[in-house]
């Protein structure tokens, strides 16, 4: 048991460099070499093994400057369709430990630990953490703490492959003051600076600052972090993900461009990926927004409300497309894009729309089941807009089929 003799606790286990531990599990040959996974057009390094980053290479580093820093590196392209069939075996495992699961992320888990007569969390962690590598082949770290907070500190403080459980206050601040305020998750940048100029730079200066400073600064957000640094568990375990607010679908464009008719183009590419998410979640929007940035830095939003909540493809899309005028910038060149849609209703609770003949609607509806029923059974865009037509290295590319968006029931989305 915890040395105040407690029976019970919160942990987290990540995984070690996941993406490229995954590419290891089915190939051996990668073991102890230097390894970098590269985004979805091959143009930057999304993950890399602990031997690449000692070279120096950084995440989002585009590939030619990796390359010269390790020539000698192996790159591969994601697959995030194998990366969840590990990440699934984890959440089951996890699911045969404890209680209390939360699939926080793709390599990322929070739970209740839980020790009974004779056993101790350091066990637990050190158990779990054995159990993950010989059950799915993966590396991971486990972090056992009075908080989720700590625990996720703890676990980040302890890779790679680390199990450890700290639930005493002495030990706690002494793994606290040598961390910066940042290693927080929610803690970077202006909030950073916010409380860098009242002195507070490590996690520790955080846990003994003043809490109506805290809130003040940082708002009941950050306060809430102050308890939990504190020992006092305020943010739960969600075994559910929690209802979606919002739903969105885009990212980098790959290839930068300033062509009007790719911008379409990756428009409805991602308003039919956001119809999928509606589907899937059987809501509808009721407003979108459109945001495009720019390599000057800058950002175009446009955003529309729609007559009555909707996931059809036609009103989505009449909707989205002066959202797109709105946010482009003549000439400007374009790197990522959103669709973003809130303001969500469960489907088929909202009026209908006076303007919208019966007819219409039935053609629309019978085309969306059609199309669903189609791509299921052939492969995920099987059928897809014309539009798209002009983006035929995205559509001749598996891997650009799926997304680690499109792995459900995850909390940090």
């Amino acid at each position: 048991m915890g040395t105040d003799g407690r029976a019970t606790a919160i942990g987290h286990l990540d995984a070690d460099c996941f993406y490229v531990s995954a590419e290891r599990v089915r190939d051996a040959f990668l073991m102890d070499k230097p390894v970098g996974v590269l985004g979805n057009q091959g143009a930057c390094v999304i993950a890399k093994s602990y031997e690449m980053k000692g070279r120096g290479v950084r995440t989002g580093e585009p590939i030619w400057e990796a390359m010269e820093k390790c020539p000698d590196g192996i790159y591969i392209k994601r697959d995030f369709r194998w990366y969840e069939v590990l990440s699934r075996m984890m959440l089951d495992l996890m699911r045969d430990t404890s209680r209390q699961v939360e699939y926080y992320s793709i390599d990322e888990f929070f739970f209740r630990a839980e020790v009974g007569r004779g056993e101790t969390f350091e066990g637990l962690a050190a158990s779990l953490r054995d159990r993950i590598k010989k059950c799915v082949g993966v590396p991971v770290t486990v972090g056992i703490a009075r908080t989720r907070t700590l625990a996720k500190l703890i676990s980040d403080a302890s890779k790679p492959y680390g199990a450890r459980a700290v639930l005493g206050a002495a030990e706690e601040e002494r793994l606290l003051a040598d961390l910066p305020v940042t290693e927080i998750a929610g803690i970077a940048g202006r909030r950073a600076e916010r409380l860098s100029a009242w002195g507070i730079t490590t996690c520790l200066h955080l846990a003994r600052a003043d809490r109506a400073l805290v809130r003040r600064l940082l708002t009941a957000s950050g306060e809430a972090l102050w308890w939990e640094i504190n020992g006092d568990p305020v943010q739960a375990i969600h075994c559910r993900r929690p209802v979606h607010k919002t739903l969105s679908r885009g990212g980098s464009l790959g290839e930068s461009t300033d062509e009007p008719v790719l911008l379409y183009a990756w428009l409805v590419r991602n308003v039919e990926r956001l119809i999928e998410e509606l589907r899937y979640h059987e809501v509808a929007a009721g407003r979108l927004k459109v945001i495009v940035m720019y390599k000057t830095g800058h950002t175009g939003l446009g955003q529309r409300a729609l007559v009555v909540p909707s996931d059809r493809f036609d009103l989505l899309l009449e909707a989205a497309r002066p959202c797109l005028r709105q946010a482009w910038a003549r000439g400007a060149t374009a790197t990522h894009m959103h669709v973003i849609a809130d303001e969500l209703t469960p489907r088929g609770q909202s009026a209908l729309a006076y303007f919208d003949p019966p007819e219409r609607r039935i053609r629309a509806e019978a085309v969306a089941r059609v199309k669903e029923r189609i791509n299921g059974k052939v492969g995920r865009f099987a059928i897809r807009s014309g539009a798209t037509l002009h983006l035929p290295a995205i559509y001749a590319d598996v891997a650009n089929s799926y997304d680690i968006c499109d792995i459900r029931d995850k909390t940090c989305f």
